[in-house]
């Protein structure tokens, strides 16, 4: 007798089950990459920060002829290589953030002429953000202990520490360090809170940021981050 056997094949209808399965996991994944793509589109700085895009915000950091503190000034042809640095090392991809920090470094340097603080003087605060020397010390150890590549012990830290809050500040005021301060500072002392509310580039992220590092909101810091985040990109 002629043997009988079950068939290998699926069923037709099977068969559109499978494949109307199919098409719909197609679907759910299509629709979660494009769920995943609008989450990751922050506004980001696509282009990195230039000298030109500084001196046209400042066009006095275009020169340091005649400065009245020639030690300490830096060109923006000096400066935007090290702020781009900073930005792209400790993770400031939103332009939101980058306008923040620039328009805080303006502030407080008088467009980068100071690195130092003379008025009133108070000793030990500097760096491109002005620090304060608890936070410079604060700094310094940072970059003892985190940073593989530059070039600070921490027995070279301690040893200022130790000297005065001067020597502290010359291990941090070079201009890798010094320009890094502000980025440095915003990733390490503020919250993530304040960092997410300063990339939307809003007035309530900014004032939040104005409120980790302690100054107030208004004046000529309101009108210099008001110039840059007008720009909406570099």
């Amino acid at each position: 007798m002629r043997r009988h056997t079950r068939p290998t094949c699926t069923s037709t209808s099977h068969q559109n089950a499978y494949e109307d399965n199919a098409i719909a996991i197609m679907k759910l994944l299509t629709l979660a990459l494009l769920l995943a793509t609008s989450t990751l589109a922050q506004p980001t700085a696509a282009v990195q920060l230039t000298a030109a895009n500084i001196i046209a915000i400042g066009p006095s950091t275009a020169s340091c002829a005649g400065s009245v503190a020639p030690s300490e000034c830096r060109t923006a042809i000096q400066a935007a290589p090290w702020l781009a640095f900073s930005f792209s090392n400790f993770g400031h991809s939103a332009f939101s953030t980058q306008a923040a920090l620039l328009s805080l470094i303006l502030y407080e340097t008088g467009n980068f002429t100071y690195s130092v603080n003379h008025y009133p003087g108070v000793p030990g605060q500097g760096t491109r953000n002005m620090q304060s020397p608890a936070f410079n010390l604060l700094y310094a150890k940072w970059l003892s202990e985190s940073c593989t590549n530059c070039r600070l012990s921490a027995a070279q830290v301690a040893n200022a520490e130790g000297a005065s809050v001067e020597a502290v500040l010359d291990l941090v005021n070079g201009d890798e360090f010094g320009f890094g301060s502000a980025a440095w500072f915003l990733a390490t002392q503020c919250t993530a809170d304040v960092r997410a509310a300063l990339a939307t580039g809003t007035t309530e992220g900014w004032e939040a940021y104005m409120g980790c590092v302690g100054a107030e909101a208004g004046g000529e810091r309101r009108a210099i981050w008001e110039s840059i985040i007008a720009l909406e990109h570099w």
